[in-house]
């Protein structure tokens, strides 16, 4: 096997319409932001699969030996100017399973549906447990 470059494909349920929402480089600049609606709001994320089933890449961040995320960059943090939110999501991919790294081996996309509101209404932020398992498309 070789390295891979596969698509993670983050789907914010209920996103609050109006807030701007991207995925988030490395050195924090915002990529591709959309404004929210009220319909699901989806950002694809390439990350290269090492042949060890690690994710790597311009998206990926990581903490201690194993830990691999992405982030979502809300309000500010995904380059929207002026008064709005200013928060990020931590999008945990280092539980992503073989068999699912597998079918994206396989050209398969991989998705995670994610809630978009925090208790006090704003988007949801920190690190963000998905709504369901992460499947193959």
């Amino acid at each position: 096997m070789a390295k891979q470059t596969i698509t993670l494909r983050l789907t914010i349920k209920d996103p609050v319409p109006g807030v701007c929402y991207s995925l988030q480089g490395k050195e924090g600049e915002p990529i591709d932001a959309v404004t929210a609606t009220e319909a699901p709001l989806s950002l694809d994320a390439p990350v290269i699969l090492n042949d060890d089933n690690r994710l790597t890449g311009p998206f990926v961040r990581r903490e201690g030996p194993t830990r691999r995320f992405v982030y979502i960059g809300i309000g500010t943090h995904a380059g929207f100017p002026g008064p709005t939110w200013s928060r990020r999501a931590k999008i945990d991919i280092h539980d992503i399973t073989a068999d699912l790294l597998d079918a994206a081996r396989q050209g398969r996309t991989l998705e995670v549906r994610l809630p978009g509101r925090a208790k006090d209404g704003g988007p949801a932020c920190a690190t963000v447990r998905p709504l369901v398992p992460w499947k193959a498309l």
